[in-house]
């Protein structure tokens, strides 16, 4: 017997040793069969899958505020002949944002009679909206999920049922009594969170959490709230992993980044990590340079002051971000990034810059801190800044708390209810076989591939001193090496993009993965590759953003590959034509969302109107899926046959 299967056997015995003690009489054991095995047959609970978030909090907010239009179309199914669409509107926004609503409501009220009667009934469609969102959950699961201090309250009106009107007046008694000592408010909003909370069993996210929008914070502590959630990290995510985990080139990257759309606000108020050594560095070698001026995307106006702070600052961090990749690279010669130690390929005589065999000058330059006998090597003054930044990152309470949450919610890929969950892609070649990668002296392909990625990732996070070993380097590597599964493509063109007027110089180009999901037989080879049915799974993704407006379609290869990267964030909008798609999937099957642009909540709240735009079936069951037939029911049959060997060893001998 191997050492895994006596893992197995010890887990099992100690899982064994803990049901005997929870359920010690043979009543508790029976009912607790009886119990999972009746959830086995309850619906499956609706999965909600969203992607490439890119700090746009807002939009992300009011998405799963409205369950990508779950609560909308519960609503109406639920009241539609006997509300107006007015009325209906109005019901969906006090669900959405129930404290501002609330309070826009109130003012409009000048009679009390009239504000309590507006009670009254909102409390009455709630309790309605609550009992019809939970019809597939137990009691136990639906008490979870109301406001405590109102639980008592809630179930008496929820199951309610007077026949003969023996307990009407007690009904309306409660009401009243709700109303009379002023906690309609607070019942309202407690309610109203429930629905949103019971609309969705589950959220997954399929990555880029961070960078380029303005408050991926508040989406971090929106998600360490929310009651069950999973992550896969996406490229941009693992940045900020990895500047935790102590690697100063993914950290001037993110820097890099946040200057470049205007996003410094992040690191310095979000965080609390100070850059004024960086600033300092930046008005001493820098000036104005067009290449390097920040992207307007955020909404936030600059002066011109800013604007040139914020343009030295992107030039700073620029160069330390290339001398800091050399030495990976170097010491690295199974990434197969030569072609990326750009600062050596500088004629500085010519100011010409020479990849691939051609050779092109350079525009924009500002190598005032380069050495030219010895391109790579950090200044002082340099050295000085990124020691004292890395110091201010690693403790910052509030990124801790983060990337912790980030470590123990998340995955580089997962396999979810059949299907496979990646925000990049499985490296591949144009014939769909799985591309090799060397680690370590061994050669690695598809799913183990990515398992090692995941193995490093997870060492670099839990061994923060050690900053320039393997771990960290592949942390680095999963940004933008030719074979990562989150880059996707065969080197990233950054110094390029500043310094050459040229585009075909400045093109990134795909790995094969991004056009064979065209086709179903590949997807097929995917999904066996992570032991998934070929015929019932589908594949995942986001990372791309798909042009709406030119024709792109998000389903792909028969429905197999569903890609839900349309735009959250406002930087992509004007090229994705739409402002992201979100994906349901429930025991009827999948649909996909997309969604038209966010402007503010306040228009929600005053003109009661949605953002969504279409919603495409995917794929529908042909038989409607149950619990059983999911990850959960996987962990309940388990949980069943323990129970039941536990009944027959101790109870029925």
């Amino acid at each position: 017997m191997t050492n895994i299967d006596n893992d197995n056997q010890d887990y099992k015995a100690h899982y064994f040793q803990l049901l005997a003690e929870k359920f010690n009489s043979e009543e508790k054991v029976a009912t607790e069969i009886i119990n999972l095995e009746s959830i086995m047959e309850l619906p499956k609970g609706t999965e909600h899958f969203v992607s490439d978030l890119h700090g746009e909090f807002q939009a992300f907010q009011h998405v799963l505020r409205n369950g990508s239009g779950n609560v909308k179309v519960k609503i109406d199914d639920l009241f539609k002949d006997q509300l107006t669409t007015n009325e209906l509107n109005e019901l969906a926004a006090v669900v959405y944002y129930p404290e501002e609503k609330l309070q826009l409501v109130k003012n409009e009220f000048t009679n009390k009679d009239e504000l309590n009667h507006w009670y009254k009934t909102k409390v009455e469609q709630l309790i309605e909206l609550v009992a019809y969102s939970s019809s597939k959950y137990t009691r136990s699961k639906l008490r979870k999920a109301l406001p405590p201090q109102f639980a008592y309250i809630i179930e008496e009106l929820l199951y309610k049922k007077d026949e003969n009107d023996n307990k009407k007046q007690y009904y309306n008694s409660i009401l009243s009594e709700v109303i009379g000592l002023g906690q309609a408010d607070k019942l309202i909003t407690g309610l109203a969170f429930s629905v949103q909370r019971l609309v969705v069993d589950h959220l997954h996210v399929v990555g880029d959490i961070y960078d380029r929008g303005p408050e991926p914070d508040k989406i971090m502590d929106t998600l360490i709230d929310y009651h069950s959630v999973d992550i896969q990290w996406g490229n941009h995510d693992v940045l900020w992993i990895g500047s935790y985990a102590g690697s100063k080139v993914c950290l001037a990257n993110i820097i890099r980044i946040c200057a470049r759309y205007n996003n410094l606000d992040i690191i310095e108020d979000a965080y609390g990590i100070n850059l004024r050594p960086l600033f300092t560095l930046a008005d001493k070698y820098y000036g104005d340079n067009k290449a390097f001026r920040p992207k307007k995307t955020t909404g936030k106006t600059l002066d011109e002051a800013e604007q040139l702070q914020m343009t030295k600052v992107q030039q700073a961090i620029a160069m330390i971000q290339f001398k800091l990749e050399a030495p990976i690279i170097k010491r690295r010669p199974n990434f197969e990034m030569d072609d990326r130690l750009v600062l050596e390929n500088i004629n500085y005589d010519t100011l010409e810059y020479t990849v691939n065999g051609n050779v092109y000058p350079l525009e924009n330059t500002c190598f005032s801190t380069i050495d030219p006998n010895n391109p790579t090597a950090l200044t002082e003054d340099e050295e000085d800044v990124m020691n004292t930044l890395l110091i201010s990152v690693q403790q910052s309470e509030k990124l801790k708390r983060h990337m912790s949450f980030m470590m123990k919610k998340g995955n580089l890929y997962l396999r979810y209810n059949g299907n496979l969950l990646i925000h990049g892609c499985i490296p591949v070649d144009e014939d769909s076989n799985m591309e090799g990668m060397e680690i370590d002296g061994k050669t690695y392909y598809g799913r183990e591939l990515l398992d090692q990625f995941e193995y490093y990732l997870r060492y670099s996070f839990t061994h923060l001193d050690d900053t320039d070993d393997l771990a960290t380097d592949l942390v680095w590597y999963l940004w933008n090496g030719k074979k990562s599964s989150l880059f996707g493509k065969r080197a990233m063109t950054t110094f390029e993009r500043y310094f050459v007027n040229d585009k075909p110089a400045q093109k990134e180009e795909k790995n094969p993965y991004y056009y064979l999901r065209e086709k179903a037989e590949s997807a097929r080879i995917f999904l066996e590759e992570f032991d998934l049915d070929p015929d019932e799974g589908h594949i995942i993704n986001g990372h791309t953003p798909v042009k709406e407006k030119e024709g792109e379609n998000p389903i792909k290869a028969d429905g197999k590959f569903i890609v839900i990267d349309g735009g959250f964030s406002k930087a992509y909008q004007s090229t994705t034509g739409i402002a992201g798609y979100t994906l349901l999937y429930n025991s009827y099957g999948m649909q996909l969302v997309a969604h038209q642009e966010f402007n503010s909540k306040d228009n929600v709240l005053n003109n009661e109107s949605d953002v969504l735009a279409v919603r495409r079936i995917v794929d529908e069951e042909v038989e409607r899926k149950k619990v059983r037939d999911t990850k959960t029911g996987k962990r309940l049959n388990y949980e069943i046959n323990m129970l039941k060997e536990l009944m027959k060893q101790r109870y029925l001998n």
